[in-house]
């Protein structure tokens, strides 16, 4: 049983960050942390005595769209902020059973991750930002992109010029967990 009660919601204020586009209205703060944020928090921080702060990803937006939100969130790192992007690299449900190193119809889950991992890899960061039109069977491996887009707001937040790093990779079926870490030069 995973004991969450030690993370308290808390009241944050950012200011507007200056010369971007994209703005930060407000922030809606739930008492309920979705998992997806509270699992990596929970190994990373198991005393919960940091203060967290959730944002929701906007379905209905693409990845250039996040990628702002993570540029607009950035000099809040100045301050000692962490940005983390929780996701899955590959993300179909509807294709758990099988198996991607077994089953060669679902080659598409391992054909999207390393073209993730390339890309990220070599900085071709406008190429994640386009994955609907520049990926390998993108709707495959992420139907809808709401596992995907944290990757984009954690890359922006990094910076044009940062480089990435794979620091894991392991996969459930045809879920990937391969992760990057962003360090920038500045």
């Amino acid at each position: 049983m995973l004991n969450l009660s030690k993370y308290k919601v808390r009241n944050l204020y950012i200011p507007e960050p200056k010369n971007l586009n994209f703005k930060i209205h407000k922030i809606i703060f739930l008492v309920i942390i979705y998992y997806g944020a509270w699992i990596p928090l929970m190994l990373m921080y198991p005393e919960a005595d940091i203060p967290v702060c959730q944002l929701s990803v906007q379905s209905s937006q693409n990845g250039t769209y996040h990628y702002n939100m993570g540029k607009a969130l950035a000099p809040l790192k100045e301050e000692g902020v962490l940005i983390i992007g929780s996701g899955n690299a590959t993300h179909n449900l509807r294709k758990r059973g099988y198996n991607v190193f077994t089953d060669p119809s679902v080659s598409w889950a391992l054909e999207f991750d390393l073209w993730l991992r390339d890309s990220l890899l070599q900085g071709r960061y406008g190429d994640v930002n386009d994955w609907e039109e520049k990926a390998p069977s993108p709707r495959m491996a992420h139907p809808w992109p709401d596992h995907l887009y944290p990757l984009h707001v954690a890359m922006g937040a990094a910076g044009d010029d940062a480089k990435a790093e794979q620091i894991h990779t392991s996969w459930t079926s045809t879920l990937s967990y391969s992760s990057y870490r962003f360090t920038s030069s500045t």
